[in-house]
């Protein structure tokens, strides 16, 4: 199978990157991917928010959109998956071409623009959801929206009878103006409305929100702030970066956000100091491809990590290869779980 996944990967990385990531899913959907299901450990198991997870490596949102390859993905090694951006209605994104391989620097930048085929096939997917996975979709606002803040809202009450978890997203840089809800005054009113949603589901969820890596000090203050005013669950830090420092890449000019190596330290850093704002479980994103990245960003504070980029340049297979890394990591320090590591490391960041 790893010979086989090697083959494709060179052959898509001949292929334009959007065309290569559709047939990535449908490679997925025909039964070509990893089986066996996550991979774990006594100390690779923990708990998040609540949710029992075999190993704290997730899947980010982005690769699985629209939720059409849920089963496959759980048959892999991840021990958590989200999906989407989803948005009300179906929208069909931004304008191609809207994804670049930047192969040199390990990266990719997009401008997907939140293209989804809207919450009402969302939920008629993830309602016929693998059993035991755990599954959480990224909710969105649609671009053309007259009010973003209820979007968020909607998309969660319509599907949220079928997830484990719920992220809201104010943090690509690809939908005009939505980073702004990122500021105090708006997040808190945004985020008071989805948390009334979500109280009048038969069964609340536990809700994330996603952050920008491009944040001041104060603005990671205040989200911390109204974070714990609202009641979130977690944080996930963070989403793409608009910084374009030490790109090799001929694509290092087009717009859109940033993600892959050259996030790493950025992102990583961003994790730590809102570690020392929060005591809400938080999730690392950006940059890991490695079982000692995805323990450094535990060790710098977050209870889990997330991954998709790296997947573009290592394939799925990966997967396995960092949660066994992540493992042995583990043991050579002497933990005895992966919540005993968290923060043990932020030092080194701050």
């Amino acid at each position: 199978m790893r010979a086989l996944e090697t083959l494709g990967l060179g052959l898509m990385r001949q292929c334009d990157p959007e065309l290569a990531h559709r047939a990535a899913l449908v490679a997925l959907q025909l039964g070509l991917g990893p089986k066996g299901g996550p991979v774990t450990t006594p100390r690779l198991a923990t708990t998040v928010a609540g949710l029992p997870l075999p190993n704290p490596l997730g899947l980010a949102a982005g690769m699985d959109k629209n939720a059409t390859a849920l089963a496959p993905l759980s048959q892999s090694a991840f021990g958590f998956l989200e999906v989407g951006a989803i948005t009300p209605r179906a929208q069909p994104g931004n304008d191609k071409p809207r994804l670049f391989r930047l192969t040199e620097d390990s990266a990719a930048i997009n401008r997907f623009g939140f293209n989804n085929e809207g919450m009402e096939a969302a939920a008629q997917r993830l309602a016929h959801r693998p059993s035991g996975a755990v599954i959480g979709l990224n909710l969105g606002a649609n671009k053309d929206s007259d009010d973003r803040a209820s979007d968020f809202a909607r998309v969660l009450t319509h599907c949220g009878a079928h997830l484990d978890f719920a992220t809201v997203n104010v943090s690509s840089p690809n939908t005009e103006k939505l980073r702004d809800l990122q500021g105090r005054a708006a997040l808190s009113a945004l985020l008071h409305g989805v948390m009334a949603a979500n109280a009048g589901l038969a069964r609340p969820l536990p809700i994330f929100l996603k952050i920008a890596p491009d944040l001041t000090e104060d603005e990671l203050a205040d989200i911390a702030t109204v974070a714990g005013e609202v009641g979130l669950s977690a944080i996930i830090a963070t989403n793409t970066t608009l910084s374009r420092e030490g790109l090799k890449s001929r694509h290092a000019a087009e717009k859109g956000g940033l993600s892959g190596a050259p996030l790493f330290e950025k992102s990583t850093r961003v994790l730590a100091r809102l570690s020392t704002m929060t005591d809400l479980p938080l999730i690392g994103v950006g940059g890991v491809a490695t079982g000692a990245q995805a323990y450094a960003k535990i060790r710098a504070g977050a209870s889990a990590v997330q991954l998709y980029t790296a997947l573009v340049y290592g394939g799925i297979s990966m997967v396995a290869d960092i949660a066994r890394d992540l493992d042995a990591l583990l043991a050579r320090d002497g933990f005895a779980n992966v919540a005993d590591a968290v923060g043990t490391g932020r030092a080194e960041w701050l």
